[in-house]
């Protein structure tokens, strides 16, 4: 299984950026995706997952109301739509297939598939 994370860059303070996350390897429908992120000297956190399974959307509260995750079985994507974007948003974004119990409480493990990351920066 392979993800491949994009969409990326460099956007103003309350700019939308809306990442994609691709899957090859896996019928998507079989596994949750989630994303995570990891600014630089923090940990690395959930922000959102989904799951065709349980039809569940999942958001870590710092970007709830502002963060829309979404799926395109047909294409093997998932996409996190963003808006509102803050600078402490700036951060490393990864996706990863995840098991259902991770998906609900946003938590990814080593074993777990995960993409190369894409970079996103909120700055004036």
């Amino acid at each position: 299984v392979q993800l491949q994370a994009s969409g990326g860059g460099l956007v103003q303070p309350g700019g939308s950026l809306t990442l994609s996350c691709t899957v090859s390897g896996s019928a998507l429908d079989d596994s949750p995706i989630g994303w995570f992120r990891q600014a630089p000297g923090k940990e690395r956190e959930g922000v959102s997952c989904i799951s065709k399974n349980t039809g569940g959307t999942y958001y870590a509260d710092s970007v709830k109301g502002r963060f829309t995750i979404s799926r395109d079985d047909g294409k093997n994507t998932v996409y996190l739509q963003m808006t509102s974007l803050k600078p402490e948003d700036t951060a490393v974004y990864y996706c990863a297939e995840v098991n259902e119990f991770g998906c609900t409480v946003l938590i990814g493990l080593p074993t777990d598939y995960w993409g190369q990351g894409t970079q996103v920066t909120v700055s004036s």
